[in-house]
């Protein structure tokens, strides 16, 4: 695996934002559909969930997978970290998602009942391309 250091993954925390969900809202509820490549600023390659959670989950960085992690239901909490500073992020509205670029190290905790995170990646799953440990993330890094 190709080590990089901080400085080749500047502002990395910089690149992470909201991305608004488009939601139409009538009588009958509100649907809420995604386009890959216009609302999202990558093609979808892959969609995962996780439901009946019973701990928390990530604890790992992609090293080549941009993501977008929304609470389809319920709520939960994301920190985000480039090595030398951590975001938190609060999920708690099914119209509105975090774009995560790649070299981020992740960690979902504190979810509600019944919480459901939904998850679009621009790239199919490769076990070879994740970073499964802190220690793993800040070694690549340079840390």
């Amino acid at each position: 695996m190709t080590k990089l250091t901080v400085k080749e993954v500047p502002g990395v925390l910089d690149a992470v934002h909201w991305i608004d969900l488009p939601s139409n809202v009538d009588e009958r509820g509100v649907l809420t559909s995604i386009e890959s490549g216009q609302d999202i600023p990558f093609e979808i390659k892959r969609l995962f969930y996780m439901h009946h959670i019973a701990t928390d989950r990530g604890g790992h960085a992609h090293t080549d997978t941009e993501q977008v992690v929304t609470a389809a239901a319920g709520r939960f909490k994301m920190d985000l970290s480039d090595g030398i500073s951590t975001r938190t992020y609060i999920l708690d509205d099914p119209t509105r998602g975090v774009y995560t670029p790649p070299m981020v190290f992740i960690k979902l905790y504190d979810f509600s009942p019944g919480a459901v995170c939904l998850v679009l990646a621009s790239t199919h799953y490769d076990i070879e391309k994740s970073l499964r440990s802190w220690e793993a993330y800040l070694e690549a890094i340079g840390s």
